[in-house]
């Protein structure tokens, strides 16, 4: 990668019919800056990469440098038939061409030293080779195929016989062998296990050029990113912050912290000068006039008294004007869960108990105690059985071998992955009346869902605010045990972040399935690993 390589973005903007995605948009990125792109799903993140990939035409501004970029397609653009080994070869075939190229150069101007045509060329060759690392190609896609946990994969296998999960990661070995000057990846940790996230993230943070990616996984952004770029509107607009992930985090609160206090201040004053202008002189005009053996005293100070009122007034109105006109606009309220989570389970005894479970196949479970405000996290590989053990739980599934017990009278609720709804034409507003309880709070005051979305048919909705319909649901009529499979993903990581603070305060048990690294880096409660 050249050092040299800079990506200036100026003045984007770009929609869809009347949805504007984002306008009057900035960034700049030299090499060495890894920027990551955050925001409420639909801000327009992968819209932004596919513009700077040049996939997609932008309506206005424009988009310069860069120089040779790559961007990670979700598919591969070869044929079922096609080998593993015809991948690799065509990510290395450009450097085998430069390789080539330099020893035909090398060779003639060895018979003509003074050709000067050949020789420039040859500093061309030269610095394109040097800025790829080109004498550690072929290394470097043994070492990028090993990372992703494509190592023992046949060169001759073909792309038809390997899982979408294989050939989604050959796709960014691909590409990372190529090594562009400018490397664009959308989601790039889909697919990856620990270990292979782990080696992308030290292969990235080595790269010495611009990469400019979107993700869901917050350890990734953490150790990966020099810079988080927020796309969600806000006080100024998209903004990017210098950092990491975490840093980002810190920089957020203090900007929401500032932007309340701002609008709190400006809505007193407004306040204030108000009652200054509509009250003051009114209040004077009130007040009795003077006897006869005054009023000369009386003119002359109250002419100056009714001056002052009056230059008072007209300050004020001035002021009240101007601030009118530029008062901050009033902070957005956040995406939060704003629900109580679970029930109270009695104290004494278990809320669940698992002896000798058995599902052929799926899951093998010799004992498993649940207490009524457990904290129970669970993991594995997939396939390792965590959804099956969840559905066992709440009772979903029933085992081929041992017992479940549930406490009597304790409610139990399932947040599954794949969230389907009976009727498709309802909508979530009806949903969450046909499950609320009387003290149930209105469906909007859960925060959970944008007010256009409250009456829009489930079946319209995405999968993430399907997920959120569903925690809705689960918090109208709140469960002694909330069972939770994957519950961040598909959702924002403002609104991962919130869940996470709502899981720490509910009462009840609470048992979660998860892949999520930055969930379980901070877990305080107890883990079961299964597989």
């Amino acid at each position: 990668m050249s050092s040299a390589v800079h990506l200036r973005v100026h003045d984007l903007a770009f929609g869809y019919g009347d949805r504007v995605v984002f306008s009057g948009l900035d960034l700049t990125a030299s090499a060495g800056h890894r920027l990551g792109l955050v925001g409420e799903n639909g801000v327009g993140k992968s819209t932004l990469l596919r513009l700077l990939a040049g996939l997609d035409e932008p309506q206005a501004g424009t988009i310069e440098g860069g120089g040779d970029v790559g961007f990670l397609r979700q598919e591969l653009p070869f044929a079922a038939s096609a080998r593993f080994g015809d991948v690799v070869d065509d990510a290395l075939a450009e450097f085998r061409t430069a390789a080539a190229r330099l020893d035909a150069l090398t060779e003639r101007l060895a018979e003509e030293p003074g050709d000067e045509a050949a020789l420039a060329e040859y500093g061309r060759v030269l610095e394109w080779a040097q800025a790829h690392d080109l004498w550690d190609a072929d290394r470097r896609a043994k070492l990028v195929c090993a990372g992703l946990g494509l190592g023992d994969i046949e060169p001759f296998r073909p792309l038809g016989g390997l899982s979408g999960g294989q050939r989604a990661r050959l796709a960014l070995a691909a590409l990372l062998i190529r090594r562009p000057e400018t490397l664009l990846l959308d989601e790039p940790t889909n697919h990856l296990d620990d270990a292979a996230m782990e080696f992308l993230q030290r292969h990235l943070s080595a790269l010495t050029g611009v990469v400019v990616l979107a993700s869901h996984d917050r350890v990734f952004l953490d150790a990966v990113c020099t810079d988080i770029v927020d796309l969600d509107p806000a006080l100024g607009g998209p903004a990017r912050y210098g950092g990491r992930y975490s840093d980002y985090l810190e920089a957020k609160r203090a900007e929401r912290a500032r932007w309340e206090q701002r609008y709190a201040e400006e809505q007193e004053e407004l306040r204030r000068l108000r009652h200054d202008v509509a009250v003051t002189a009114r209040d004077i005009n009130h007040h009795r006039g003077p006897r006869d053996n005054a009023k000369m005293a009386y003119d002359f100070k109250g002419g100056r008294v009714q001056r002052q009122i009056s230059r008072r007034v007209r300050n004020a109105q001035q002021r009240l004007a101007e601030l009118e006109r530029t008062q901050v606009r009033k902070p957005p309220q956040p995406l939060r869960f704003a629900a109580r989570l679970t029930g109270r389970p009695p104290e004494d005894g278990l809320a669940l108990s698992v002896r000798d479970v058995e599902v052929p196949g799926r899951l093998r479970l010799g004992a498993l105690d649940v207490g009524p405000s457990a904290r129970l996290l669970v993991t594995g590989p997939n396939g390792a059985g965590k959804s099956t053990l969840l559905a066992v739980l709440a009772g979903r599934l029933a085992p081929a071998r041992g017992t479940v017990h549930r406490a009597p009278g304790i409610g139990v609720g399932l947040l599954e992955q794949d969230v389907e709804f009976a009727d498709p034409r309802r909508s979530p507003r009806q949903l969450y009346a046909a499950a609320a309880g009387a003290q149930a709070p209105p469906l909007h005051a859960l925060g959970l869902l944008a007010p256009r979305d409250l009456d829009r048919p489930v079946g319209a909705l995405s999968v993430g605010q399907r997920r959120r319909v569903a925690l809705a649901i689960l918090a109208a009529d709140p469960p002694d045990v909330l069972l939770l499979d994957e519950p961040t993903n598909h959702i924002s990581l403002a609104l991962a972040e919130e869940l996470s603070d709502a899981l720490a305060e509910a009462p009840g048990a609470v048992v979660v399935a998860s892949h999520d690294r930055w969930l379980r880096r901070g877990w305080e409660g107890t883990e079961l690993a299964l597989g």
